[in-house]
């Protein structure tokens, strides 16, 4: 029997059965189980009382009250910087933004407030406070709505940075954010709420540990987010050319799984990093770079042109790294 929403919120579910259920449905369980083992964590943030506007929170409210699940106004800064304080307190609170492109006005107290006040401190003060920032392309959302900043959070000290790609992965790293003694910008990929997969609530998973989805020694190709699913395309194409490529899902760009990779690499000898995020500066640069200093490997990336993400189709589809191009750029590195 399918796992529906209010059941994910409620909590009716058998830990350690394995489900089908959506990604959107996974963070909602994953909440849920830890707000039930630990009165500290609660939620805030716009529309959470009725569930998200994905769907994220779905029955919370209705289960832990308003004083766990708490309503806000329309006020980023406010709600960032009322985790901060709650963080700081000693609660551990899940902040959400409802999309990574709103968060901007929430970025004082998480870059200068959250992620720095363990090392100001001198650890007298820890924030344990997951930031809830969807990011990635939106479906005809256009400019303002479409941004994958990923690489903005990793290039700040003091902040984790999660990407999950599945539901499973969004059940079990939403969970290991919880866990994290310091502040994590967990940004889930804004398409990604309707994917279905088996969710085993026992799995567990570490921040830093990246999984391998694919096993193959032509190429690795390394991604994350909704782009590890296109990559995926872009491997069985080649597989039927006879190409059998690495594919590593690196789950957490901070820490990220640096002796995956970098195995894989000196393996095959050669690293392709594909990314929705625009490619200028994009997070691929430090993999390629750090791939090309450590192994020797030839290196390649691919991203989005600097470009805003457009409104009609055609100029969106700009934005997007497809299966196509990803397959001729593994041919010509292979070339």
């Amino acid at each position: 029997m399918d796992l529906t929403m209010q059941d994910a919120g409620a909590g009716r579910f058998a830990f350690g059965e394995v489900r089908d259920m959506s990604y959107a449905q996974a963070a909602a369980m994953a909440v849920t189980r830890e707000m039930e083992v630990d009165s500290r964590v609660v939620v805030l943030g716009e529309d959470v009382g009725r569930g998200g506007i994905f769907g994220q929170y779905q029955g919370l409210q209705a289960r832990f009250g308003t004083g766990r699940v708490i309503d806000t106004p329309i006020s980023e800064a406010a709600i960032m910087g009322a985790g901060v304080g709650m963080a700081l307190a000693g609660l551990r609170p899940v902040v959400e933004m409802r999309v990574v492109d709103f968060a901007l006005c929430g970025m004082d107290e998480l870059v200068n407030q959250a992620a720095k006040n363990r090392f100001m401190f001198g650890g007298q003060g820890r924030v344990p406070l997951v930031a809830r920032m969807p990011g990635g392309i939106w479906d005809a959302s256009a400019a303002q709505h479409s941004q994958s900043l990923e690489a903005w959070f990793a290039h700040m000290p003091g902040l984790v940075v999660v990407c999950p790609s599945t539901p499973q992965d969004n059940f079990s790293l939403l969970r290991a954010a919880m866990h994290c003694g310091d502040p994590v910008a967990y940004i889930e990929h804004k398409t990604l709420w309707g994917l279905r997969g088996d969710v085993d609530p026992s799995q567990t998973a570490k921040l830093g540990q990246a999984r391998r989805v694919r096993a193959g020694n032509a190429i690795t190709i390394v991604s994350w987010s909704r782009q590890v699913h296109v990559c995926e395309q872009a491997c069985t194409e080649l597989a039927a050319q006879g190409i059998e490529a690495d594919l590593i899902d690196l789950r957490t760009l901070w820490p990220w799984d640096r002796e995956m990779v970098l195995e894989s690499c000196a393996r095959t000898g050669r690293l392709l990093v594909a990314h929705e995020a625009v490619q200028t500066a994009g997070f691929g640069a430090e993999i390629a770079a750090s791939a090309a200093e450590l192994t020797g490997c030839k290196v390649a990336r691919l991203g989005a042109p600097r470009i805003p993400v457009g409104y009609a189709p055609i100029l969106e589809a700009q934005s997007r790294i497809d299966a196509t191009r990803v397959t001729d750029a593994a041919l010509r590195m292979l070339g």
